[in-house]
């Protein structure tokens, strides 16, 4: 296991950081996050394909091939950025956003800010300092540094706009048996921490698009998406596929420290959807 703390409670406090302090990230944390990223195991989705993540060191927002990276003024004083690289298909972008919300919450235990950007970055700027694949693109970007004791009151004021604090309520995200049945704590047994999780983790404009729903027999949990009508189409992809990724992230490593054994399957329930915006991603499955 790469946590050395109670990855629960890392989730729980992690907060998206925008302004960081000026002071350089040490060389031991640089030399542990190259590592990091550079080992394969670490990129390998549940699924089985692997993304990739490029660490890019800057001064000033100016990276050392002398390019300037944009993020239209929302982040202050980042002194590297981690910038993913996957394919724009619906599972690769789940994988991939899979294993770089297990990167930040890594992070996070380091005491490290970050903040997931899909939609707030220059995409072009960093396509010019990263080597490309036919197929390839990046999805999204996160800022690095030590997070300002001081936050900015922009920055508070911007966890206000997107209601980064203002999670939705179980009996809007989460159902028992079917789609007609909201799910309550009490019976969603050893599930109950880790479905929490899924409902605390960030998502893009804080849309929770996530949809889970516990089989009548408590052994399996389905995940769903709830897209939100023409959200990010500007963009080229689904963005929204970034926050299942991310809600399996959440869900998986809370049942790992509660030694909830199970595993991934992408074996779709015979069941009947809410809506035509609600589609099937994938079921976890205790062993």
């Amino acid at each position: 296991m790469i946590f050395e703390k109670s990855i629960i409670e890392t989730m729980k406090k992690r907060q998206s950081v925008r302004n960081f302090d000026i002071k350089n990230i040490e060389e031991s944390h640089v030399e542990r996050v190259k590592d990091y990223i550079s080992n394969e195991d670490n990129l390998l989705g549940p699924f089985g394909s692997r993304g990739r993540i490029e660490f890019i060191q800057v001064t000033n927002n100016v990276s050392d091939k002398g390019i300037k990276l944009g993020t239209y003024g929302f982040i202050k004083n980042p002194q590297a950025y981690l910038a993913g690289v996957a394919e724009n298909s619906k599972y690769s972008l789940v994988e991939f956003a899979y294993n770089f919300q297990k990167l930040v919450l890594w992070l996070t235990e380091l005491e490290i800010g970050t903040c997931w950007m899909g939609g707030t970055f220059n995409r072009n700027s960093f396509e010019q300092e990263i080597q490309l694949a036919e197929g390839e693109f990046i999805p999204c970007i996160t800022p690095i540094g030590y997070p300002n004791q001081k936050q900015r009151v922009f920055d508070k004021a911007l966890r206000y706009v997107v209601k980064a604090d203002n999670k939705k309520p179980w009996d809007k995200l989460f159902y028992d048996s079917t789609f007609e049945v909201p799910l309550n704590k009490e019976n969603a047994g050893l599930f109950e921490l880790p479905i929490e999780m899924v409902r605390l983790g960030p998502s893009a404009s804080n849309k929770q698009p996530w949809r889970l729903l516990l089989s009548s027999d408590k052994k399996a949990c389905h995940f769903y998406i709830e897209h939100t009508p023409n959200y990010s189409t500007k963009l080229g992809y689904d963005m929204q596929l970034l926050d299942m990724g991310i809600a399996m992230c959440q869900f998986e490593l809370a049942c790992k420290e509660l030694d909830i054994k199970g595993r991934w399957s992408v074996e779709k329930p015979d069941l009947l959807l809410p809506n035509e915006q609600t589609e099937y991603i994938a079921s976890w499955e205790t062993l």
